[in-house]
């Protein structure tokens, strides 16, 4: 039986690859998206967006995705439920192996498949996430105005989140589980020069305190002494760092130090000719759905330019 070749694939959704499928949509290109078992990527768990253009009243996670689908739908996209286990961009046609054994190749790929935040993993943590646990303090900082925050980590993002924060939460408090933060120095000197935000060094959360609605507090353990002390507070910011969902791609493509896929200047081209990549899994700098809608749309019309190359 003669195999079908796509023009083109999408891995992953979110606002990156819904972008994508709009765009090669568009372009009579016919893409498939393949969504995972989770579509929607993490603004699905983002309570309320206010700063994406367009929405001045805001608008919540889910519905935004829901919106960017079907217009997505509207211009021909194909979508298919399941995870793929196994990608080989050795050669083309790429091919792609997903779990329940069905084989899919193409000639383009877009990569979208997105990061996860870092969490800590307790119950509590996952309980009130959107309750005033949250892992982007740019996402949901405004929403802390002249409130009691904590944010948890000790490198440069958790300076950077803390140092956003104080714009709205009336006082932050970093908690780091070692005595010195793991910071460069220029960011450690700006969170300590700035009045709102205070330390607590050697403790590790132990549980998020909450009611039905919303987080209340913080219990905090010394890792020294074993102490547990609560801690009022409105809101608790993981900041811990992200983890780019490439594992597939080891050894495939070129990834950076902390396993983001490698883009070229002004380029999604990664380091495989007709390979793209778009979205958190090749941004660790900005992590924000409109960038993330930028490069989706960058990667939609430099796959079409790649295909009309080889045609």
């Amino acid at each position: 039986m003669e195999r079908e070749v796509r023009d083109i694939i999408i891995m992953g959704t979110g606002p990156a690859g819904y972008t994508a499928a709009i765009y090669t949509g568009r372009a009579n290109l016919k893409p498939l998206v393949i969504e995972g078992y989770q579509p929607g990527g993490q603004l699905m768990i983002t309570t309320e967006i206010e700063n994406f253009p367009g929405f001045p009243e805001g608008i919540r996670g889910p519905e935004l995705m829901m919106k960017m689908r079907e217009q997505a739908a509207k211009f021909g996209t194909e979508f298919m439920t399941g995870s793929v286990t196994e990608v080989d961009v050795s050669r083309s046609p790429f091919s792609l192996q997903l779990e329940d054994g069905r084989e899919l190749f193409t000639h383009a790929l877009i990569v979208a498949t997105g990061a996860c935040a870092k969490w800590l993993g307790i119950e509590s943590e996952d309980r009130y996430r959107g309750k005033g646990v949250s892992a982007c303090a740019t996402c949901d900082g405004f929403f802390f105005r002249d409130s009691k925050v904590f944010v948890v980590g000790g490198g440069d993002t958790a300076m950077e989140e803390a140092l956003y924060l104080t714009k709205f939460a009336s006082h932050v408090t970093l908690v780091h589980r070692r005595e010195e933060f793991r910071s460069s120095k220029i960011m450690s000197l700006r969170v300590k020069k700035n009045p709102k935000i205070s330390m607590m060094l050697n403790e590790v959360v132990d549980e998020i305190l909450g009611n039905d609605l919303h987080v209340t507090g913080i219990r905090l353990k010394n890792v020294l002494t074993g102490e547990l002390v609560e801690h009022p507070c409105d809101g608790v910011f993981m900041a811990i760092g992200h983890a780019p969902n490439t594992s597939l791609f080891k050894g495939q493509l070129e990834l950076d130090d902390y396993g983001y896929i490698k883009t070229k200047k002004s380029s999604t081209e990664t380091s495989v000719p007709g390979v793209f990549a778009c979205g958190d899994v090749q941004d660790y700098n900005y992590r924000q759905a409109v960038t993330a809608v930028g490069t989706g749309c960058m990667s939609a019309v430099d796959a079409e330019r790649f295909l009309e190359s080889i045609r």
